[in-house]
């Protein structure tokens, strides 16, 4: 185990590390974090009017009529309908800030550029893919002509600050999207007239796919694991490759669920928030529910588990992760690692048969165990399903937790 830890520390981390500060891959993240308070917003619309309690519907109908759907169907609109657009907005923006650039101009340049590639007909998550291309490229050349000074019109002073910066990016921005609309005039040639579609269907519906197979269910936690257990945010290294996957598959889940269709997505966030991330990433309210029954006369276990215990619920565990700690532990390599993959295909396994019906409801990151699995699936089942996880944490931890204890117990000893 010991030299495991050492060759990750030595080949795998240096190059996580530089991944996690990668300059697009940030932006990307940081672009989708923009969006998840609409993406909540738009699963609440989603919820009230297909929630599947045949009571609650017919009162709703016989009490306003069928326009009682305008108010969710208006939250959906103004959330999933637009994603791409919003995405591809907060992209440039960020990305431009990171070059100390104008991140305004760079964001309005950024979605122009996806209006010429045919964003129009993908406004929504199917148009995700292209929003992504469009605001790295229109970023990238848009800052690299504002640098170039002759093309950059300079006002003399007294004139407004907004019209300044208007009038700098005039240039920059016109020869970057003329430079763009040279794609699809070539398309056009070629027979493609609907980029965002065409490249949907060639690229991104494959890619989504992944989220629907067994070896995504293991594979996925593994590598958020793997990355947290040597001290890296797992979740926010992975974050610019999840989104792309997690986002069209929760609005293809949520459509699905409107038609009436089953949904065709299971492994998405809302999956891993409520069967997974128990308590955080590894599943830790486990780690901690074990200490508290073998552990408690532990002093020094007791002291980090009791105060990192109530943020735990609300899955918070950087207290138990750096704290307690986890991270190098070798004695938790084996269930903080593989623990949450164990979970994930006994949920993605229950789901596949049927027993509890798939997450298509956005929850908060933050929601507690069990509760999100009532929300996310929008059935009770969905918290049996967290419970009996939450239960197999325990029981994964247990063993480990009992090492641990025996080695304290014996420091304690000798102490005395």
């Amino acid at each position: 185990m010991n030299k495991f830890v050492e060759l990750m520390e030595k080949s795998f981390v240096p190059i996580a590390s530089k991944l996690g500060n990668q300059r697009h891959l940030v932006a990307i993240r940081d672009a989708f974090v923009v969006s998840m308070p609409l993406m909540i917003l738009g699963s609440f619309g989603t919820l009230i009017n297909t929630l599947p309690i045949t009571a609650y519907q017919n009162f709703m109908m016989n009490l306003f009529g069928e326009k009682w759907l305008a108010f969710g169907t208006g939250l959906n609109n103004g959330t999933f309908n637009i994603l791409s657009l919003l995405t591809v907005f907060a992209l440039g923006y960020n990305l431009g800030r990171s070059y100390k650039a104008d991140g305004l101009m760079c964001g309005v340049v950024s979605v122009s550029a996806f209006f010429i590639f045919g964003g129009l007909t993908g406004l929504n998550s199917k148009g995700l893919f292209v929003a992504l291309i469009c605001g790295i490229i229109a970023t990238e050349i848009f800052v690299r002509l504002s640098n170039n000074h002759k093309l950059v019109i300079t006002m003399p002073d007294g004139v407004p600050p907004a019209v300044g910066r208007a009038f700098e990016a005039l240039f920059p921005s016109m020869i970057t999207l003329a430079l763009f609309g040279l794609v699809p005039l070539v398309c056009a040639f070629l027979g493609v007239e609907d980029v965002v579609n065409s490249f949907y269907e060639l690229v991104q519906k494959p890619f989504m796919g992944l989220s629907n197979n067994l070896g995504a269910a293991i594979i996925i936690p593994f590598a958020i694991q793997i990355l947290w257990f040597f001290g890296l945010h797992g979740g926010n290294i992975l974050a610019p490759f999840m989104e792309t996957i997690n986002t069209p598959a929760i609005d293809a889940n949520i459509s699905a669920l409107a038609a009436g269709d089953p949904a065709p997505y299971l492994i998405n966030k809302p999956f891993m928030t409520a069967f997974v991330h128990l308590g955080g990433a590894g599943a830790t309210i486990g780690l901690i529910i074990a200490i508290l029954l073998v552990g408690r006369h532990v002093k020094t276990l007791r002291t980090v588990t009791e105060l990192s215990a109530p943020a735990s619920i609300f899955n918070i565990n950087e207290p138990m992760i750096f704290g307690f700690p986890i991270v190098l532990n070798p004695i938790l390599f084996l269930p903080y690692v593989f623990g949450p993959v164990i979970l994930c295909v006994v949920a993605y396994l229950v789901t596949k048969m049927g027993l509890v019906p798939a997450a298509t409801f956005v929850i908060p990151w933050n929601i507690p165990p069990i509760i999100g699995g009532v929300l996310a699936t929008k059935s009770w089942t969905g918290g049996i399903l967290a419970a009996v996880n939450l239960l197999l944490s325990v029981l994964i931890y247990l063993p480990f937790v009992k090492i641990i204890v025996n080695q304290e117990t014996k420091k304690e000893h000798m102490n005395a």
